[in-house]
């Protein structure tokens, strides 16, 4: 991660007419709000249109479907994600022709220079905790700039050049991306095994995030979960250089702690207690999950911090409407409730699978489904996530979203439904797409839950699981082919 590090980050003044590749993805869709509420020029190429397309089409984004060489005509840079595959015609041509080119993250980091960076990281929980603090800043009138990895509920966007002197962002270490930041605040939810394709094992993942930890400025803070072990070891690696640490957790050695945490099927609520403070009772609604408590006291901690007042930042939780992708409820039919989530890891799929098992399933079964997200995660943990997915009572998998890889031979999403230890019947193996949603109302029965879970296009099945389900109820109810 070392060459992320030293990256040249460029004036954003020097960017000029910018062309960003995958315009309406999670990432580069906030940056071309903000550069577009910054004045710039942008342009953009997406594979299909969508509800994001038009949004940035109405601030001003020139964007069309596909690729073709003419988008490249009157750029002067050039922004791309890891996603993007690196011989990518369009991005290859922008080198031949000497255009500036960057990645996201690079672009967003100029973008970020001449604020208060505060700096959400972690393997999970980055999003909604980002997102959380946001909110608290706007109910606070900061009108901060921010840069989310998902649509807040409330505002519709997941980007926004403030006039404050503020820029939230989430810091995302898959590629590295995070070490070009110079945060004065820093969040560490917790650390773990993941993206080994960038970092090659976990100690590798140590490695990055002690480098995130030292661009953390002279006299900055770093909050992180008191909770998680590997958040620890970071954290005594931040204590060796100096930085100011404050932990938060539900253990006795946190310095912020949690209690009396309380599942509900709408909300989640806790008590958070500081050192000669009075303790404050948080609801923060729309959000699913003992876990969710962690977050949300990392950006109750951050906004205090940020002269927030508890009681500003508690009121605008109450009534929080969560976050896209993010056990993003879609709708009922034939009394089967679908469910979204991004869980992508063993960790947050058994974690959003417990949840919905504790507080939303109720009597009904859990059918989970699940895209996993590349080939090499998968390779790396498939064991780990037939573990995970036998918290269901039906566990559907589906094929591996390639994203920026190329297939490792060998490797389907059949290696993680081997691993599910459920009875026969209980895991489906589904490798074509269109069929998924058929196979899965057809298994369904009123009172169960569906909860759809990946990275990448599985959220797209909601809507179909939601046609084939009311249409098999026109022909008799789920229960008739269950």
């Amino acid at each position: 991660m070392a060459s992320a590090a030293t990256e040249v980050v460029p004036p954003a003044a020097d960017l000029g007419r910018v062309h960003v590749m995958g315009i309406a993805g999670s990432g580069m869709s906030a940056l071309a709000r903000i550069l577009l509420a910054r004045g710039v020029a942008v342009t953009g190429c997406e594979s299909r249109e969508s509800a994001t397309v038009a949004q940035l089409r109405e601030l001003g984004a020139e964007i069309r479907i596909g690729h073709a060489l003419e988008h490249l005509d009157g750029t002067d840079t050039l922004v791309y994600t890891t996603a993007i595959d690196p011989e990518n015609f369009e991005l290859v041509a922008g080198r031949e022709r000497g255009l500036r080119v960057l990645r996201r993250a690079t672009a967003l980091a100029a973008m970020i220079a001449g604020h208060r960076c505060v700096a959400i990281a972690g393997t999970h929980g980055k999003t909604t905790t980002t997102s959380l603090l946001t909110t608290a800043a706007l109910a606070a009138g900061l009108d901060p700039s921010f840069a989310i990895g998902a649509n807040l509920a409330g505002t519709g966007t997941n980007g926004q050049a403030g006039g404050g002197e503020l820029f939230l962002v989430e810091a995302d270490e898959s590629d590295g991306s995070f070490l070009l930041l110079w945060p004065e605040i820093a969040v560490l939810t917790n650390v773990e095994a993941d993206h080994l394709e960038s970092h090659g094992d976990l100690e590798g993942v140590f490695r990055a995030f002690e480098q995130f930890v030292d661009r953390i400025a002279e006299g900055g803070r770093l909050f992180y979960c008191a909770d998680d072990a590997g958040a620890r070891r970071i954290a005594g690696y931040a204590r060796g250089r100096g930085v100011r640490v404050i932990g938060y957790g539900t253990g006795p050695e946190a310095d912020i702690r949690v209690s009396d945490i309380r599942e509900l099927p709408d909300a989640v609520e806790f008590t958070v207690h500081r050192p000669g403070r009075t303790p404050t009772d948080v609801r923060v609604g729309s959000l699913v999950g003992r876990h969710m408590a962690l977050n949300a006291t990392a950006a109750l901690a951050v906004a205090e911090e940020l002269g927030v007042p508890a009681e500003q930042a508690v009121a605008g939780w109450r009534n929080f409407g969560g976050v896209q992708r993010r056990f993003e409820f879609h709708g009922e039919a034939a009394g089967v409730r679908v469910y979204d989530d991004y869980a992508h890891h063993p960790t947050e799929v058994a974690a959003q699978l417990a949840a919905a098992r504790g507080v939303l399933a109720g009597t009904g079964r859990l059918i989970a489904i699940f895209q996993p997200g590349t080939y090499s995660r998968t390779q790396t943990f498939a064991a780990e996530f037939g573990e995970a997915m036998a918290l269901a009572d039906i566990a559907v998998v589906m094929d591996i979203f390639p994203a920026r890889e190329r297939p490792i031979p060998g490797v389907t999403g059949e290696l993680i439904a081997r691993e599910i230890p459920l009875p026969a019947g209980q895991v489906v193996y589904e490798p074509d797409w269109h069929a998924v949603a058929a196979r899965v109302a057809a298994l369904a029965r009123p009172g169960d839950l569906l909860l759809t879970m990946g990275i990448g296009d599985v959220h797209l099945l909601c809507a179909d699981l939601l046609t084939e389900l009311a249409e098999l109820a026109a022909r008799g109810g789920p229960e008739a082919s269950a």
